[in-house]
Protein backbone atom coordinates (compact mmCIF):
# COMPACT_ATOMS: atom_id res chain seq x y z
CA UNK A 1 0.00 0.00 0.00
CA UNK A 2 0.76 3.43 0.70
CA UNK A 3 3.86 4.12 2.43
CA UNK A 4 4.22 6.94 4.98
CA UNK A 5 5.71 10.04 3.82
CA UNK A 6 8.37 11.28 6.09
CA UNK A 7 7.79 15.63 6.37
CA UNK A 8 11.21 16.96 5.84
CA UNK A 9 9.74 21.01 6.85
CA UNK A 10 9.11 21.33 10.08
CA UNK A 11 8.57 24.87 12.27
CA UNK A 12 11.61 25.34 13.19
CA UNK A 13 13.31 25.22 9.77
CA UNK A 14 10.49 27.18 8.61
CA UNK A 15 11.63 30.46 11.06
CA UNK A 16 15.38 29.80 10.34
CA UNK A 17 14.51 30.00 6.62
CA UNK A 18 12.63 33.27 7.34
CA UNK A 19 15.45 34.57 9.90
CA UNK A 20 18.25 33.49 7.25
CA UNK A 21 15.79 35.27 4.10
CA UNK A 22 15.12 38.75 5.27
CA UNK A 23 19.63 39.08 6.46
CA UNK A 24 20.41 38.50 3.17
CA UNK A 25 17.76 40.77 1.84
CA UNK A 26 18.59 43.48 4.26
CA UNK A 27 22.72 43.15 3.24
CA UNK A 28 22.09 42.92 -0.24
CA UNK A 29 19.11 45.98 -0.35
CA UNK A 30 21.79 47.81 1.83
CA UNK A 31 24.41 46.93 -0.83
CA UNK A 32 22.63 47.36 -3.68
CA UNK A 33 21.31 51.09 -2.81
CA UNK A 34 24.68 52.06 -4.11
CA UNK A 35 24.97 50.95 -7.11
CA UNK A 36 21.15 51.91 -8.39
CA UNK A 37 22.22 55.05 -10.98
CA UNK A 38 19.71 57.60 -9.71
CA UNK A 39 19.87 60.73 -7.70
CA UNK A 40 15.67 59.89 -6.78
CA UNK A 41 15.36 58.28 -3.28
CA UNK A 42 12.09 56.40 -4.30
CA UNK A 43 14.37 54.96 -7.43
CA UNK A 44 17.08 54.06 -5.37
CA UNK A 45 14.68 52.25 -2.68
CA UNK A 46 12.57 50.79 -5.36
CA UNK A 47 15.12 49.65 -7.98
CA UNK A 48 17.23 48.51 -4.67
CA UNK A 49 14.09 46.60 -3.03
CA UNK A 50 13.36 44.81 -6.69
CA UNK A 51 17.04 43.70 -7.54
CA UNK A 52 17.48 42.05 -3.90
CA UNK A 53 14.40 40.46 -3.66
CA UNK A 54 15.11 38.08 -7.46
CA UNK A 55 18.49 37.42 -5.44
CA UNK A 56 17.29 36.55 -2.31
CA UNK A 57 14.91 34.57 -4.11
CA UNK A 58 17.89 32.57 -5.65
CA UNK A 59 19.51 32.26 -2.24
CA UNK A 60 15.97 31.05 -1.14
CA UNK A 61 16.50 27.70 -3.93
CA UNK A 62 20.34 27.32 -3.57
CA UNK A 63 19.36 26.72 0.32
CA UNK A 64 16.39 24.33 -0.15
CA UNK A 65 18.88 22.77 -2.81
CA UNK A 66 21.51 22.14 -0.06
CA UNK A 67 19.10 20.61 2.26
CA UNK A 68 17.93 18.29 -0.10
CA UNK A 69 21.40 17.01 -1.51
CA UNK A 70 23.10 17.34 2.43
CA UNK A 71 19.95 14.80 3.84
CA UNK A 72 20.46 12.58 0.68
CA UNK A 73 24.23 12.61 1.38
CA UNK A 74 23.55 11.80 5.25
CA UNK A 75 21.21 8.98 4.19
CA UNK A 76 24.05 7.54 1.99
CA UNK A 77 26.25 7.35 4.79
CA UNK A 78 23.82 5.43 7.35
Amino acid sequence: MEQPTEKFTTPLSLVVDVVLLVLFFAYLFSVLKSHVPSGNPKMITLWAALAASCLTGVFWLALQMFRVVFRAYRAANK
